[in-house]
C-alpha cells in the first residue's frame, strides 16, 4: 500500500481515495484484477515446531514474487501438548488470523463510510477437545468446537452504525468465510 498523499482522503489510516479507485474502478473494469494467489511454505523444525515462510502473492495486477524480505511465522505446541512453546500453536494462529481479518474488514468499511475509530479490539476464545486431535475419540472433532468473539470499540459514531459495521466486517471477512464454509483442498505428496 502506498502512503497517502496530502490530497488523499485518509480515515483510520486507510487511503480511501486509493481504496475506492482500486475496488470501484480498476476491479470493476477488469475483474481479473480481483483474483489473488497467496503463497506460503511450512518447514518442520523439531517436535511440534514449524516455521512458515510467507514469501509471495500475485493479484490486483501485481506479482509480488520478488518480495525482498519474506515474513516468517514460528508455530509450536505448548508444553502441555509436548511442545517447546517456541511460538503459538496452529489453532491459536487461526484465532489471530480471524481477529486480524475482522479488524481490517471493520476498519476499511468504517473508513469508506467516514466513521472514525478511536480504538478497536477483538477478543477471541476457542474450545477444543484434545481427544479428537489425538485420535482418542472418533466422536470429537479435531478442531474448534466453538468460537466466541467480542468486539470492543471506541468511536463517536452511534451504536447502531457500529453494529452495522460489525455485521459488515463479518460478512466480508475472508478468514471467517473460510471457517464457516467448506473450502476445496487439494492434497499432494512428493516423496
Amino acid at each position: 500500500m502506498t502512503i497517502p498523499t496530502a490530497s488523499s482522503k485518509c480515515v483510520n489510516g486507510v487511503d480511501v481515495d486509493r481504496l475506492l479507485s482500486t475496488i470501484g474502478e480498476a476491479m470493476s473494469a477488469t475483474p481479473s484484477l480481483s483474483k489473488l494467489t497467496l503463497r506460503a511454505e511450512t518447514e518442520w523444525i523439531n517436535g511440534g515446531h514449524t516455521r512458515t515462510k510467507i514469501h509471495s502473492s500475485r493479484g490486483a495486477g501485481i506479482d509480488d514474487a520478488s518480495r525482498a524480505t519474506p515474513f516468517y511465522l514460528d508455530i509450536d505446541e505448548p508444553l502441555a501438548q509436548l511442545g517447546a512453546h517456541a511460538g503459538p500453536n496452529a489453532v491459536e494462529t487461526l484465532l489471530a488470523a480471524l481477529g486480524a481479518c475482522l479488524a481490517a474488514s471493520f476498519v476499511y468499511n468504517a473508513a469508506l463510510q467516514e466513521v472514525k475509530i478511536k480504538n478497536l479490539a477483538i477478543g477471541l476464545e476457542g474450545e477444543i477437545d484434545l481427544r479428537g486431535f489425538l485420535g482418542i475419540s472418533q466422536r470429537e472433532r479435531s478442531g474448534y468446537q466453538c468460537l466466541r468473539l467480542t468486539c470492543r470499540i471506541r468511536s463517536e459514531s452511534p451504536r447502531q452504525k457500529l453494529e452495522a459495521l460489525w455485521e459488515q466486517a463479518q460478512k466480508h471477512s475472508a478468514v471467517l468465510d473460510i471457517i464457516r464454509n467448506p473450502v476445496p483442498v487439494v492434497f499432494e505428496l512428493e516423496a
